[in-house]
């Protein structure tokens, strides 16, 4: 495997609350020398929060880049020196109000790593206990319980938008039906 990237020089070009921009002269493998935007995000969480009957939970929001409301699973940002599980209960209560018994880290994936540090966890959440909601003030957030075939609908119409919600849909249902295998009984 080649040897990664070296930064050669980076200067800050925005710094916010949420994100930097820097533009980084690099050293690529393979011997390519070039700049690169990046940015920089501290991570996140996408939570898939599995009730008790067998629905998953969606939460529906106004995405201003998106310039419309969609339908997606729990997500957030990892704040400083938090672990991923803990984000994910926080996410959880802050968007649902609910309290997960049960959390499991499934995997990590960059959603754009072309110019975007951010890694995001895929938490599955389960022996959930409803409670209210307590959503950060800018946000206006609706939550709904979808079964299996309201999902299927939702990504054979092509309505899902958000890339987290994808992977995170797409694993729940290579994962159900593979669990729904282990379940038959064997014929001899």
């Amino acid at each position: 495997m080649p040897a990664p990237s070296r930064i050669l020089a980076t200067r800050t070009i925005y710094q916010g609350q949420v994100v930097k921009l820097t533009i980084d002269r690099v050293a690529e493998p393979g011997g390519v020398t070039t700049e690169r935007e990046v940015v920089h995000h501290p991570g996140s969480v996408v939570v898939l929060p599995r009730l008790a009957d067998g629905r998953i939970l969606l939460v529906r929001q106004y995405r201003h880049p998106a310039r419309q409301y969609l339908w997606e699973l729990v997500a957030g940002s990892i704040e400083p020196r938090e672990r991923p599980l803990a984000a994910a209960r926080r996410e959880l209560l802050e968007e649902t109000g609910y309290r997960a018994q049960s959390l499991r880290l499934l995997f990590s994936f960059y959603p754009s790593p072309g110019f975007l540090t951010e890694r995001m966890y895929l938490v599955e959440a389960w022996n959930l206990r409803p409670g209210r909601a307590r959503p950060e003030s800018d946000e206006r957030i609706r939550s709904r319980a979808f079964t299996r075939a309201d999902i299927e609908r939702v990504l054979s119409a092509k309505r899902c938008q958000d890339g987290k919600t994808l992977v995170g849909l797409l694993w729940w249902l290579r994962d159900d039906d593979r669990s729904a295998r282990q379940r038959r009984p064997q014929s001899l």
